[in-house]
């Protein structure tokens, strides 16, 4: 627990990144299709100074997200995707241009290929940072965001982030490629029965 504190503690203090979009080009998913949509947040530690927030807002933020971004895909093998909430610092508002904390989240990702009945991966971590405006750079994301807004905007990282783990994983070792041998043949029946019939 106090090493997931000091993670977030650290990382709501760091720098700025790039604007996450809500919806971006798709990438390279050879075969993916998302099947089920896992999240949990009961045991996420919340860190210091943070706005509070239920498990159940935060499941269902994360759950959102992730179909926003990995439910679009359509390929032929279906795969389980679940998000555990370890740890995260809503930030509240600060004092502008002196205590400008930004809102974090860390996860840890499992993946499971439900035709071959094993995982894929356990336990992956990532730890993401909200987005920086002009305005949250100012002001702080406290003042410029809601409490819903800040949980969204997060939630949209992991799954930005997941998503483009995932792609890596599908280039480099050969994730969600086609196989051949899932693929259901037609009914025989399909194939010789006369459409005047």
């Amino acid at each position: 627990m106090l090493r997931i504190l000091t993670l977030i503690t650290g990382l709501a203090l760091t720098g700025a990144c790039t604007q996450t979009q809500v919806y971006e080009e798709p990438e390279s998913l050879g075969e993916f299709k998302l099947r089920v949509n896992y999240a949990f947040a009961e045991k996420a530690v919340q860190g210091p100074v943070s706005r509070d927030a239920t498990p159940d807002e935060w499941t269902a933020a994360i759950q959102n997200a992730v179909d926003i971004r990995l439910g679009r895909y359509e390929g032929a093998q279906d795969y389980d995707i679940g998000i555990s909430l370890e740890g995260y610092m809503l930030a509240p508002p600060g004092i502008p241009l002196i205590y400008n904390p930004r809102s974090t989240a860390i996860v840890l990702v499992n993946v499971y290929d439900v035709n071959k009945k094993e995982f894929l991966a356990k336990g992956k971590k990532f730890q993401v940072l909200e987005d920086t405006t002009g305005g949250s750079a100012f002001k702080g994301s406290g003042h410029e965001r809601t409490k819903e807004e800040q949980m969204s905007g997060l939630s949209l990282k992991v799954a930005d982030r997941v998503e483009e783990w995932l792609a890596e994983e599908h280039q480099q070792n050969g994730w969600f490629k086609s196989r051949p041998d899932l693929i259901q043949p037609l009914d025989s029946g399909e194939l010789t029965q006369n459409p005047a019939s």
